[in-house]
Order: C-alpha cells, then sequence, then structure tokens
C-alpha cells in the first residue's frame, strides 16, 4: 500500500513517473552547473515540489517559468510566483510553445529540470523542434539515457537518439545522481547533462534524415547495406564515399546526412 501524503503536501501520482528530487547537495550541483546570470529567462520543466524551484526563484534577476501537469501539485506552487519575476503554466511540456515564450521573454530560453524518466526522449525531441527559441538545456535524466546521449560514435551506446540530437545541440554529461537523492527514490541512477543548441546547426539537416537515422538504427546489428535495403542499394551507399559493410554505429551525424542527401537527389530526379 502507498504511503499517504505528508499534511498539506500534495500526493505523488504514478502516471507521471514522479521522483522528486529533494538532496540539498544535488540541488546545489544543479544550480552551479546552469549558471544563471542577470537578464537570462529560465524554464523549469515539472518542479513538482519546488525544492529546485524555490533555488531558481531566489534569482530575482531572472525570469523563471515553470511548466507542471500535475494541478495539485501547481497548485501548491502558485503563490510563489509573482507576475514580475515568471509565471507557472499548467500543461503538458509535450505540448508546450517554447517558441512562443521565448518570443513573449523577448530572449532565447534556459531550461532546466527532472525530466519524468517515461517521457524523456518524446520531450527531447519537443525541444528539438523548438531549438531555435532555446539557448540550453540543463537536464536530469535516466543515466542510461543520458549515457546515450553524450556517446560518440563507433560504442554500444551510440544510437539514434544521439544522431538525431547532434544536428542542433551538443552533449555533455556533467554528473551521475543515486536514487537516494529522491523521493521516492528510483530504481535507477540517474544523470544531469547539459544540452548546448548549436548556432548555427552543426550541418543542415536533409527531409530524409529522420527516416533514414530510424531505419539504420532498427537494426543496428546488421550493416549498413542490408539496414538500408529498402532505401539505397550497396552502389549508392559506396558512391557517398561510405563503405557498406559498416554498422550503423560506426557513422558519424554529417555520414548520415550524406546519404540522407543522395535519397534527396534521387526523389528529385524522378
Amino acid at each position: 500500500m502507498a504511503r499517504p501524503a505528508p499534511a498539506g503536501r500534495p500526493p505523488r501520482r504514478k502516471r507521471f513517473g514522479q521522483h522528486f528530487l529533494h538532496d540539498p547537495a544535488v540541488i546545489d550541483r544543479i544550480v552551479t552547473a546552469l549558471d544563471p546570470h542577470s537578464g537570462e529567462h529560465l524554464v523549469e520543466i515539472g518542479p513538482g515540489r519546488g525544492a529546485l524551484t524555490q533555488r531558481l526563484l531566489g534569482r530575482s534577476d531572472c525570469t523563471l517559468d515553470a511548466i507542471e501537469i500535475d494541478r495539485d501539485l501547481a497548485a501548491a506552487l502558485r503563490e510563489r510566483f509573482t507576475a514580475a519575476h515568471g509565471a507557472l503554466h499548467v500543461g503538458d511540456a509535450l505540448e508546450f510553445d517554447f517558441t512562443a515564450l521565448a518570443r513573449a521573454r523577448g530572449g532565447a530560453l534556459r531550461i532546466v529540470g527532472n525530466l519524468p524518466y517515461n517521457i524523456s526522449t518524446p520531450l527531447l525531441f519537443q525541444f528539438l523542434r523548438h531549438a531555435g527559441a532555446i539557448r540550453d538545456l540543463t537536464l536530469m535524466l535516466q543515466r542510461e539515457v543520458a549515457v546515450r546521449l553524450a556517446a560518440p560514435p563507433g560504442g554500444r551506446d551510440y544510437g539514434r537518439l544521439a544522431v538525431m540530437l547532434a544536428p542542433a545541440v551538443a552533449a555533455e554529461r556533467l554528473f551521475d545522481v543515486g536514487p537516494g537523492a529522491f523521493q521516492p527514490p528510483p530504481r535507477v541512477w540517474s544523470a544531469v547533462v547539459r544540452l548546448t543548441v548549436r548556432a548555427p546547426p552543426l550541418f543542415v539537416v536533409s527531409p530524409h534524415y529522420a527516416p533514414l537515422v530510424a531505419a539504420a538504427f532498427s537494426r543496428r546489428r546488421k550493416t549498413l547495406r542490408n539496414a538500408l535495403g529498402e532505401l539505397m542499394s550497396r552502389e549508392d551507399i559506396s558512391a557517398c564515399g561510405i563503405d557498406p559493410g559498416v554498422r550503423p554505429e560506426r557513422l558519424a551525424p554529417q555520414d548520415f546526412n550524406t546519404l540522407a542527401q543522395a535519397l534527396d537527389r534521387a526523389g528529385a530526379g524522378r
């Protein structure tokens, strides 16, 4: 049986994947890593019970917008916010318009938060869609996801997630966080990562980039000629200066884009 929430504290809702950060030392490290400066526009994803929020609201020289899907938690946090320094938004970060918020605030956003494990990957792709409005992201993720994000080409952890985000952001794994930093403690370790938005992007992304990368890593133990067999022939891959006999995890993001551009040209020639 789940323990009741302490008096005056909203209960945890399992469907939201809530694990509330409470360790002051970890919060200090996150704020230090974020290193907010005067005039910046901060956005916290999933403030929960407000442990990190309180520290960020203490920076009266920054604006803070927080996005919380749990209405009970939002109600408990609302009185901490003043219109002069930010706002609390009740809603789903997966549907939030970060571009509109940046426009309203008059500058790029710096996003921080402890992302729910069950939606962390969709949230990363949501941020990617709004990359032009974001300066950087300091995020708590499941350690496995953090490792994949920062993995270089050639290793077993390198895959679709790293390749898809690479054109838009540079990823850095900052530090790991044990289960005891949360209430209730998760069953896995977490890690804090910094994603810095590239301006300009690493390269202009081909329209075929996403489907080609997805196809390549859907059969990651296969060679390129087998994984991409429905999209490109062995000769097509070789014509790009890439060995069709290598596995997808050996390719840099730019290599995938080179292959995708070949598909662009093939489509234009039809």
